[in-house]
């Protein structure tokens, strides 16, 4: 059982222990010290991020020493286009007894890549949207909880578009970050290449349990937040609705479809971690400010004249910040 004397010594502890795991993935992972920072961020959020980034980047193996960290289970799945829903989910099969038995799949587990999700078509994700928002799937009139913390790591090739199917906005709206991985720098490169060269990879080491995790989920949910920071999150996502009395001008001029309240809430939501690993008690508007871009670009739809224009949905979301709180 874990408890701490007090909110605010549960708080020094979450940092600590959040410091320990970025030191313990950081011997594995070279640079990518943003990206580390946001999928913790997501995870003890008790939201789901979509990775954007070329193959080669480590996608795997950062999710695989993550889990091995947290000491959670993981499983990968490569969403192709004969990908079924029950090759995720699970499925009854007869056993030698002529009884149905129920074959857990691989969300069963803590931690889910969906690699490259978009090459499945429409039916299959939708399995995989049950699950991410009800921590829950239904098999054979049957509704069976999913393992608990429960976090899908989804990835998307921005190149290669062929044999893809678009995620629909409302898979896309479950995904509490969207984040853009880079290159790593030169330097940053040479280690990484220095590093898997030839020798025994370093074997990363559990910091944290299970109950522990959960128990920083509920601490960062009784995170206070002040009426201004409400009501800044609830501005950010209301201007960037086109048509609408509180809609900004670049909103009605470059988008098609602003973003819904679940904006709102992980604005809220991430806010109160990014703001607790700043040392801090309860976000500010900087905290909503600093994860906006993350929250926000995948919500939106462009319209026809930001096509034209190649105006980016980072762009739009800058100008936003830019209105004065």
């Amino acid at each position: 059982m874990v408890s701490y004397a007090s909110d605010v010594e549960a708080v020094q502890a979450f940092t600590e222990k959040y410091s320990r795991l970025r030191e313990e993935v950081g011997k594995v992972i070279v640079g990518q010290d943003e990206v580390l920072r946001n999928i913790l961020i997501t995870i003890f959020s008790r939201g789901h991020v979509l990775l954007v980034g070329v193959p080669g980047l480590a996608k795997t193996l950062m999710v695989t020493t993550i889990a091995k960290t947290l000491g959670l289970s993981y499983n990968r799945i490569q969403f192709t286009p004969d990908l079924m829903p029950s090759d995720i989910m699970g499925t009854d099969i007869l056993d030698e007894h002529r009884n149905f038995k129920f074959v857990k799949g691989p969300i069963f587990s803590h931690i889910v890549l969906a690699d490259e999700i978009n090459r499945t078509p429409p039916k299959t994700q939708s399995a995989l949207l049950e699950a991410m928002q009800e921590r829950s799937v239904s098999v054979a009139g049957e509704t069976r909880p999913l393992p608990e913390p429960f976090f899908v790591l989804a990835t998307q090739n921005p190149i290669e578009q062929e044999g893809t199917y678009p995620l629909p906005e409302a898979q896309l709206d479950r995904f509490m970050f969207n984040i853009h991985l880079d290159y790593p720098a030169f330097d940053e490169e040479v280690n990484i290449v220095k590093g898997t060269i030839g020798g025994a990879m370093y074997e990363p080491e559990q910091v944290i349990s299970v109950e522990e995790i959960l128990y920083f989920q509920r601490l960062l949910q009784r995170i206070p937040v002040a009426d201004n920071v409400y009501r800044y999150a609830v501005r950010l996502s209301v201007m960037t609705r086109p048509g609408t009395p509180s809609a900004h001008p670049w909103a009605d001029r470059y988008l098609a479809w602003g973003a819904g309240p679940r904006a709102s809430q992980n604005l809220i939501v991430a806010a109160k971690c990014h703001a607790v690993l700043a040392g801090k008690l309860s976000p500010d508007i900087e905290d909503v400010k600093a994860i906006a871009f993350l929250v926000m670009r995948h919500r939106m739809v462009k319209n026809y004249r930001a096509e034209a224009e190649n105006v980016s949905m980072e762009a739009i979301v800058e100008e936003l910040l830019k209105v004065r709180d």
